[in-house]
């Protein structure tokens, strides 16, 4: 029995409120009150101020994306693996088109539902990651995500 509650289109985003509240709004104040000091006192020490908030919130924004690029190569990866097993021709080889968010959306989707929602956004082109993922019906929920 799993101790991860059952994910849904409604509660499948992951946030982490240490980081994405508490250390994202820090650095947002930091940066502000830096700003403000440089405006109001036009010394050198307000200027490294700046220029450090500047490099926190610069910090603190690839430290959420690299992770995720990477976690996005590996779930195409994965998604591409899984189509090649479970889509029959033609379907296969037009699969090959979709896009890294397309494929990132259908990753929720269940085995059994794939190729026909393979099916409808090749035919539709539907290119938003959340119009897919709302269309899921039996959700494959993914808990290792970064």
């Amino acid at each position: 029995m799993s101790t991860q509650p059952e994910q849904s289109f409604q509660n499948h985003a992951q946030m982490v409120p240490g980081f994405h509240y508490v250390t994202g709004l820090a650095g947002i104040v930091f940066l502000f009150w830096t700003v403000w000091r440089l405006i109001s006192f036009r010394s050198a020490d307000a200027l490294y101020a700046t220029f450090g908030a500047v490099a926190l919130i610069g910090t603190f924004w690839y430290t959420r994306s690299f992770p995720l690029k990477a976690q996005d190569r590996v779930i195409r990866l994965e998604e591409q693996l899984r189509m090649q097993k479970l889509l029959t021709e033609p379907l296969r080889s037009q699969s090959s088109v979709l896009s890294a968010r397309q494929l990132i959306a259908l990753r929720f989707a269940s085995d059994a539902e794939l190729p026909e929602l393979v099916s409808w956004v090749l035919k539709e082109n539907v290119i938003s990651g959340k119009l897919i993922k709302a269309r899921i019906t039996t959700w494959r929920a993914d808990h290792h995500r970064v």
